[in-house]
């Protein structure tokens, strides 16, 4: 038993235990570690699993011990797989509603379901296996030790979001987002650099035990954690939320259910849906009617949102439905839809994009802007022609399947801010957008989250457009077809919002007060920064220091 496990304190004598595990009793104890940590996100919001989950893994990382007589890759073998293993549990238990899509159409999917609730989470694992082996390059007998680890994860996580298309689905730094308050340091650091900050605070529990260095690693770890709240509560309270009172946003969330949203026979009635709660410009509960919020009722602008593929059809193909969205539209109103659009030619195949209209009062499409990131598997296919031979096709049932757009864009808009559409999951991507000079006003995201029911999913995608809101400085608007629709300022307050599995409109004078935030100005860089100062003290530690022999 090394130094460490020498002290008699019931803390101690844990962190032995877990350090001596082995064999299928460690391989259960980092899945279950790992699938402890999703209690963190939302919907449930509960932080304090993270600081259960990372100091068993440094644990478990900490009985590996140092084998002299194996090779490198051997050496970094067993780290990985306890990393993969710590993995395999958090994506799983994180990401288990992904099967939810597939039992829309239960008959052509449900042989794909191990696939999405299993296989997705085992890549994506591969990422945490790579951080651990990657931490093993830092390991020590000090506390310091914890500080290499935060950068690894931090970098693996980093490499998640673009490899393979990227898909950087609840990101570490999120379990450290569960509030306004807490949200507020991604505008120096960005959500990396919360991954980062997340992965050292959490394991900050495991080195207590330690001997060399636990109290400055220790104090750091708290200093971190005050000045997280310290500054989120300084930001908000410098920055009121201020609105454009010539605005008028009218956030519709029909709640059609996606079975029946693309079915010819309720095509119909699902346009008809959209057009009488257009119409009714009633708000719903949840809609901020009174207070700093309210809506002006002599505004001369009213935009009005509708979630992505609202129409039930091609809306460029059916002149009657244009003409509906004409008589529809009162003066100076203007509709912000999501629709398919097709682009046809004599000479090439048929082009579909996940697009957003913006349609003025005599029904004509004023801009477009179509969607640049999409969802493999779902909106398209990758190696298609290879996967298609075994059968596995995508969930959207389109030929050929959608088509990526040229590049996001702000749309200007008469009379209006303008405004940066993003698509579904094009928001969880803040590292992609670069605003330049030519800032937005606001954020519009339209969704449809009706392909994973009453599930975290839907809980865990509005934080992330939440957190990638402030990340940017911007206002958000919010449109999803089952819900969550919202409107929030630039600093994550949300001013109305309309739950799950309700139809309603949420209707709000437009949050008008940006920020050009340090991440917005300087991308990444904090966090490349962060990952350089983190990596080199726990380096620069364990050269002073033996290294930790099991």
């Amino acid at each position: 038993m090394n130094e460490r496990g020498q002290s008699d304190s019931l803390f101690s004598r844990l962190a032995g235990r877990v350090m001596l595990l082995s064999g299928w009793r460690r391989a259960l104890v980092a899945v279950l570690a790992g699938a402890t940590g999703t209690a963190a996100l939302a919907p449930i919001d509960f932080p304090f699993a993270g600081f259960l989950a990372f100091p068993v893994l440094v644990w478990l990382l900490d009985g590996l011990g140092v084998d002299l007589g194996a090779g490198p890759l051997r050496r970094l073998a067993r780290p990985f797989f306890v990393g993969w293993l710590f993995g395999f549990g958090y994506f799983v238990a994180g990401l288990w509603w992904l099967g939810a899509a597939l039992l829309v159409d239960a008959g052509s999917f449900v042989w794909f379901l191990p696939l999405a609730v299993l296989g997705l989470p085992a890549v994506l694992a591969v990422f945490f296996g790579l951080a651990a082996a990657a931490s093993r390059l830092f390991w020590s007998d000090s506390a310091w030790r914890i500080m290499g680890l935060a950068a690894c994860f931090g970098l693996a996580e980093w490499l998640r979001s673009f490899v393979l298309t990227g898909f950087p689905w609840n990101e570490i730094g999120y379990m450290a987002a569960s509030h306004p308050v807490m949200m507020q340091v991604v505008s120096l650091v960005g959500i990396n650099g919360l991954t980062v900050l997340a992965v050292f605070v959490f394991s900050a529990p495991a080195v207590l035990v330690d001997r060399r260095g636990r109290l400055p690693v220790g104090g750091l770890a708290v200093l971190l954690v005050v000045g997280q709240i310290g500054y989120g509560l300084w930001r908000l309270d410098a920055n009121p939320t201020f609105f454009d009172q010539t605005v008028v946003m009218q956030v519709v969330q029909p709640n059609i259910e996606q079975s029946l949203k693309w079915d010819p026979d309720t095509a119909e009635r699902n346009f008809e849906t959209l057009i009488e709660m257009t119409l009714s410009k009633e708000a719903s509960p949840g809609s901020p009617q009174e207070g700093r919020g309210a809506a002006s009722a002599s505004a001369p602008r009213r935009l009005i949102v509708w979630p992505e593929t609202a129409f039930p059809f091609v809306l460029t193909d059916r002149p009657e439905a244009i003409a509906r969205l004409a008589e529809t539209l009162g003066e100076g109103e203007t509709l912000i839809a999501g629709a398919a659009r097709v682009e046809r030619s004599q000479t090439e195949p048929q082009r579909v994009y996940n697009t957003v209209y913006v349609i003025d009062d005599n029904g004509t499409i004023r801009a477009a802007s179509d969607k640049v990131h999409l969802v493999p598997f779902g909106e398209y296919l990758p190696f298609q022609d290879l996967l298609e031979s075994f059968g596995i096709s995508n969930l959207v049932n389109m030929p050929g399947g959608f088509s990526a757009g040229p590049g996001l864009r702000t749309i200007p808009l008469d009379d209006a801010p303008s405004f940066l559409p993003l698509i579904c999951y094009e928001v969880i991507f803040p590292g992609e957008i670069a605003l330049g000079e030519d800032a937005p006003g606001f954020i519009l995201n339209v969704t449809n989250d009706a392909w994973y029911g009453n599930t975290p999913g839907p809980y865990q995608h509005v934080r992330m457009a939440n957190v990638t809101a402030v990340a940017l400085g911007l206002p958000l608007i919010r449109s999803a077809n089952t819900g969550i629709s919202v409107v929030t300022d630039a600093f994550g307050r949300e001013i109305g919002g309309l739950p799950l599995g309700i139809a309603g409109n949420l209707v709000s004078s437009l949050p008008s007060n940006s920020e050009v935030t340090a991440f917005r100005s300087y991308g990444e860089l904090t966090f490349f920064l962060l990952c350089f100062v983190f990596s080199l003290v726990s380096l620069v530690k364990r050269m002073t220091i033996r290294p930790r022999i099991g």
